[in-house]
């Protein structure tokens, strides 16, 4: 995507890509849950119908999707995690690592979602509906933002995201009832529409065309490695403090990451449209 996708567009075509990933992550478990009732709670049958999207993607992969043609003056690649390719990823690119692994260590697991709604007394049954709420906030929100960061300054709306990840955090912190959860969960939702595809963005546009395989590479396990911190600190805290410690926790750290993207916006000027 990073490559095909025209450079003023660039955002958007992320933006694109995180709501559709979305509407299928809460649209096949709906269906998983209608096709669970109507078979009588038949996995096997539920199984083989799951297996015909797969083959779609599968078709599509081989008949639509074209690897791009690499430029031939493009420079070639060897050894990707050698640590002279690592430093030609630049400063720009690691600060975005740095701000990202950060800015997940607030925002752990949605499983600590479903756990919040317990806590409040949702009944089990309707526990699932929690993420439902939030990928359709999530959805609904990640295209627009994709089309508006390439028309404004990204980094402001990273910071945005981060105000409504605190606000997020506040709101289930003090949440007393389903009207308190379910707005903490949809803020919950917007912060990712406001910020995950934003972040693919950054990382597309900062580093090298050549390295971008083994830039998302890194992002992805640094990002991956703060979350699963995050959710085992999170884990933690819940069991020490209890709900509200848990979120207001990651309202401190999304707090600190929000702070900490102010302290670099300097290092950035002139880049990300700013």
């Amino acid at each position: 995507m990073a490559d095909i996708a025209p450079p003023h567009l660039r955002g958007a075509s992320f933006g694109l890509r995180q709501s559709l990933d979305t509407i299928g992550a809460f649209l096949g478990p709906l269906l998983a849950i209608g096709l669970m009732w109507l078979t009588a709670d038949h996995f096997q049958a539920v199984f083989w119908v799951a297996v015909i999207p797969a083959v779609l993607s599968v078709g599509l992969l081989l008949v639509a999707v074209k690897e791009p043609d690499r430029p031939k003056a493009q420079r070639r690649v060897r050894m990707p995690l050698h640590r002279d390719e690592l430093a030609r990823l630049g400063a720009t690119y690691w600060w975005i690592v740095a701000i990202a692994a950060l800015f997940t260590l607030a925002r752990f697991s949605e499983a600590f979602l479903v756990l919040r709604a317990q806590s409040i007394g949702l009944p089990l049954a309707s526990v699932p509906i929690v993420l439902v709420i939030m990928s359709l906030a999530y959805s609904l929100s990640a295209y627009p933002v994709g089309v508006l960061s390439d028309r404004v300054n990204r980094l402001t709306l990273l910071a945005l995201g981060l105000v409504l990840l605190v606000l997020a955090d506040l709101v289930l912190a003090f949440a007393t009832d389903i009207i308190g959860l379910a707005g903490g969960v949809v803020l919950w939702g917007l912060h990712m529409g406001f910020t995950q595809g934003l972040l693919a963005t950054l990382v597309a546009e900062a580093a090298p065309a050549e390295l971008r395989g083994t830039a998302f590479g890194m992002f992805n396990l640094m990002t991956g490695v703060a979350l699963l911190v995050a959710s085992i600190v999170a884990g933690a805290l819940w069991d020490m403090a209890g709900p509200q410690g848990t979120f207001l926790a990651g309202a401190a750290f999304a707090m600190l990451t929000l702070t900490g993207l102010f302290a670099i916006r300097g290092r950035l000027r002139g880049w990300a449209n700013a």
